[in-house]
């Protein structure tokens, strides 16, 4: 039996390395066995692999272990026939105290504990069920939901006006082979939304002409608010596939949802959106290729300040919310979906999306836009220009002081002297002025006494 003469002395070599370390992602320190630790190394095994040390503190600082050559045999039995997996566990010393290590490795396929599914993500172990579940085993199997043959439709359920529109747009984009000639189930074939002859659940999505026949959530609400959510004013939902969701979502919303801001240059009537219509299109787009159809519906919040969208599914794993400002791995949730709209050149397959939403607004002076997760999906929220004067203009402030913001929103700052010089004002009256503007939050006051300067909240 693995007893005393199985210390291993690796771990004095390595032990500066190891103790007095915080749990890691990858590893859990516990002072000694309790058999719902099974359920840390199932999520392990279904992770990124791990290593659970018995007979530690949090600190990682060795506290004994006292019936350490009873576990030895009972841990590597229980994770055998409770899980079906082997898993590494060594005895080890410091210091005359026993303690275990159990190394666990990455499994390819899904583990799982008396029918129950764990995972590790980031330092902490969850349970997986329902929509996370399913994405889990489809992912395991080497599928994505969107690759699945969808058994009860056929090519009655697809909308030919839609296909045409897609091959017009893909046209202009010069990403597919040239498909003139070719039936609705030759080109299915060649863009893989058919498995023999059968249609996939990405062809319902890309092109059905009732998808919500198939799977009830795959719409999106719109609702217009106030300042807040107790306060909607109007809704509308709009169904379809892609394809028809992209036109008629951008149309409702700059029909009855948005203002268009209109100047004149000369004779010229210019109309300028909210919000960038590019920045709008890749939200939408974003939302439709990357979201979870096992979960809620699409929901986009309109408010007198800012509009978001929100769907379900959480950011892949390895990709984090700052990496979305910056070039990034592209790494789609419905990996059939994003390659159609990239072949049809709506979408770049370069991770760029988020860019694009974040450029747009800035080229138009919008704030940048907030990406966030949240209730168990990824949320966009586009701001409107706080600092323009027509909404300066709501805030009741007077002629100098809207001048005053619209310079600090060109030059990048302002001072009291340089307030009296260009709107000809005591230096009484404009500290007046700015205090206003600072009660109002609209600048902030930064700099030493004698060197204050105001610049933009």
């Amino acid at each position: 039996m693995l007893a005393d003469k199985k210390i291993i002395g690796y771990f004095q070599k390595n032990k500066n390395r190891i103790r007095f370390m915080p749990e890691q992602q990858n590893i859990e320190y516990k002072s000694s066995w309790h058999e719902e630790y099974l359920d840390w190394i199932c999520g392990f095994a279904n992770a990124q692999g791990g290593k659970i040390y018995i007979g530690k503190d949090d600190n990682g600082n060795v506290i004994d272990v006292a019936d350490y050559k009873d576990l030895m045999e009972k841990i590597p039995n229980k994770i055998k026939n409770l899980l079906g997996i082997t898993a590494e566990v060594n005895l080890l010393q410091e210091d005359g105290k026993y303690y275990i290590e159990i190394v666990v490795q990455p499994y390819s396929v899904p583990i799982s504990l008396r029918g129950r599914y764990f995972y590790r993500t980031g330092s902490v172990k969850q349970e997986l069920t329902g929509v996370a579940l399913n994405e889990f085993l489809l992912k395991r199997a080497g599928q994505t939901w969107d690759n699945v043959i969808e058994q009860r439709a056929t090519f009655d359920d697809i909308d030919e006006k839609s296909v045409k529109e897609y091959l017009v747009i893909s046209k202009e984009k010069g990403r597919l082979p040239n498909f003139d000639g070719l039936t609705t189930e030759e080109i299915f074939d060649k863009l893989h939304l058919t498995e023999n002859g059968q249609l996939k659940r990405a062809a319902i999505i890309l092109f059905g002409k009732d998808p919500c026949r198939f799977y009830p959530n795959v719409f999106v609400k719109i609702g217009r608010f106030a300042k807040d959510d107790k306060d909607l004013r109007y809704q509308d939902v709009e169904e379809g596939n892609i394809i028809v969701l992209l036109r008629n979502v951008l149309e409702r919303l700059g029909q009855k949802y948005l203002i268009k801001n209109i100047t004149f240059e000369g004779m010229y009537r210019i109309e300028t959106p909210e919000y960038p219509t590019v920045a709008l299109r890749e939200m939408l787009l974003n939302s439709m290729v990357h979201r979870s159809y096992m979960g809620s519906f699409s929901q986009m919040r309109v408010y007198d300040d800012k509009i978001n969208l929100w769907n379900e599914g959480v950011l892949p794993e390895g990709i984090s919310l700052e990496a979305l400002k910056r070039s990034h791995k592209s790494k789609p949730r419905n990996l059939l979906i994003a390659d159609v709209c990239f072949k049809g050149g709506l979408i770049d397959a370069w991770g760029r999306g988020t860019i694009s939403i974040i450029d747009a607004c800035k080229e138009a002076g919008l704030p940048e836009p907030e990406l966030i997760e949240e209730d168990g999906g990824f949320m966009v929220t586009l701001f409107k220009d706080r600092f323009s004067e027509e909404e300066l203009q709501k805030s009741g402030l007077n002629e100098r002081q809207i001048k005053a913001v619209l310079y600090v929103k060109e030059k990048g700052e302002i001072t009291t002297s340089a307030y009296t010089k260009l709107y000809a004002v005591a230096e009484r009256t404009a500290r007046n002025d700015l205090n206003e503007l600072l009660d109002k939050q609209i600048l902030k006051r930064i700099g030493e006494t004698n060197l204050v300067k105001y610049v933009l909240n």
